[in-house]
């Protein structure tokens, strides 16, 4: 049998309906992994670091647009681009006018990744 699980976004839990759980969904062990789906101008992303827990993300932009700000810095996000935030920034996504969806990756460098038991 394939080691393979294929779901939709509609399959996955999720907190609010906005933020899937992609990993846990899927049984992804190695990293974290999310989908974020924002509101068009949608401002009550929060503005947070990963101190915490170290791990640093990437966010690929899936479908509309928003806007990254971090260190009073703005960089416009639109499907195809990549940003990597380190643990340590805060930052803050504001989706565009037709929202966003965000594919979020994490993992903290050199070490194992351990699953959120949440």
């Amino acid at each position: 049998m394939a080691d393979v699980l294929v779901k939709r976004f509609e399959d996955l839990d999720s907190y609010q309906g906005q933020f899937l759980y992609a990993g846990r969904g899927l049984g992804v062990t190695a990293w974290g992994m999310n989908i974020l789906r924002l509101p068009p101008n949608w401002a009550d992303y929060p503005n947070h670091d990963h101190l915490k827990d170290g791990q640093e993300e990437v966010y690929v932009v899936l479908q509309g647009t928003a806007t990254l700000e971090a260190d009073g810095q703005s960089w416009q996000l639109h499907p195809g681009t990549l940003a990597r935030v380190g643990s340590q920034q805060k930052r803050k996504i504001f989706p565009g006018a037709e929202g966003v969806v965000i594919l979020a990756l994490g993992g903290t460098p050199g070490k194992v990744y351990q699953p959120s038991s949440k």
